[in-house]
C-alpha cells in the first residue's frame, strides 16, 4: 500500500497530485497545506476517498511540518515511500532584475523565494527522511520550472521571474546534493517541471491583470519562435499524468537529475 505525502496540496497541481493518487484505493494519501480556506475542493475528497488525510503546515514553518510528519509517522507505522513538494513561492514575476525600486527591495524579494524554494523544501525532506528510510521506494520529487533553466532563459529572453527563476535554480542544486548524499541509500530524488499549465496556479505567467496578460502573450509569442508547433498550455491532468509517469520509473541511477514532465530537457 504505497504511501504519498504531496506538500502544496490546496488547489493546482498539487491538488491534482492528491486527486489522482487518491483515486487508487490501494495507496494512501496525506495532502499537506496552509490553511483550510482554500482548501475547500480538497476537503471534498477527503470526504469521499477514506485514503486521503489532510494536514495543515506551511514548508517554512519548521515546527508545523515536524508535527506533520509526526501524525504522519503515526497513521503509517512510521514508513513513507513518496514525498512530492509542490509548494513555492512566485511573485514579481514580470518585474526584471532591474526593475526593483531598491536594492533592498530586491533583495527581500529574493531572500523570500529563497527561503520557501530553497530552505522550506530542504527542511521538509529533512524533516521527512526518518519516514522515506523506512519506506519501499524512498523516492522525493520536488516540482521546479523551465525558467530555472539558463539555455530556456535566454532562448525565450524573459527577463522576469526574478526571485522564482534564481531560488528554483538554486532548489534544483541543493536536490543534487541531496540526491549524491542519499544515493548509496538508494534514494532517488528529481527536479521535475511540470511544464507551461493552463491553471491559476500552475500557470503564473498569468496572474489577473491586462499587463500581464500581456506579458504572457508576449512569452508566448517568443516561445513559437523556436517552438513552431508549440500548442500552447496543457491541463494540470496532462501535467500531472506526465509527471507521476516520469516519478514513478525514475531510478536510482537517474537520481538527481533537473527534468520536465517528459523526463528530458524538453520544458514545453
Amino acid at each position: 500500500m504505497p504511501s504519498y505525502v504531496v506538500a502544496g496540496a490546496a488547489r493546482g497541481l498539487g491538488f491534482e497530485f492528491v486527486n489522482q493518487l487518491s483515486s487508487k484505493s490501494d495507496n494512501t494519501v496525506f495532502a499537506l497545506i496552509r490553511n483550510r480556506a482554500t482548501a475547500s475542493t480538497l476537503y471534498e475528497i477527503q470526504e469521499s476517498r477514506k485514503n486521503t488525510v489532510i494536514l495543515e503546515a506551511d514548508i517554512t514553518d519548521s515546527v508545523a511540518v515536524e508535527e506533520v510528519a509526526k501524525a504522519v509517522e503515526s497513521a503509517t507505522g512510521g514508513t513513507l515511500d513518496y514525498l512530492i513538494i509542490v509548494a513555492a513561492l512566485a511573485t514579481n514575476m514580470n518585474k526584471s532584475i532591474l526593475a526593483f525600486d531598491s536594492n533592498e527591495e530586491l533583495d527581500e524579494d529574493l531572500l523570500e523565494h529563497f527561503r520557501t524554494n530553497v530552505l522550506g523544501v530542504v527542511h521538509t525532506i529533512k524533516t521527512f527522511l526518518p519516514l522515506l528510510r523506512g519506506g519501499a521506494a524512498k523516492k522525493v520529487a520536488v516540482l521546479s520550472t523551465g525558467n530555472a533553466d539558463l539555455d530556456a532563459t535566454l532562448t525565450i529572453a524573459n527577463p522576469g521571474r526574478v526571485g522564482y527563476g534564481i531560488s528554483k535554480a538554486a532548489m534544483n542544486m541543493a536536490i543534487a546534493k541531496l540526491a549524491l548524499a542519499l544515493k548509496p541509500e538508494g534514494f532517488v530524488f528529481v527536479s521535475i517541471s511540470p511544464g507551461m499549465v493552463d491553471s491559476k496556479a500552475g500557470r503564473p505567467l498569468v496572474q489577473g491583470s491586462p499587463e500581464d496578460e500581456a506579458v504572457f502573450q508576449k512569452t508566448a509569442g517568443r516561445i513559437k519562435v523556436f517552438l513552431p508547433d508549440f500548442k500552447g498550455p496543457i491541463t494540470p491532468k496532462q501535467s500531472v499524468d506526465m509527471m507521476l509517469e516520469v516519478i514513478h520509473r525514475w531510478t536510482v541511477e537517474e537520481t538527481g537529475q533537473f527534468v520536465s514532465h517528459y523526463g528530458n530537457k524538453q520544458w514545453l
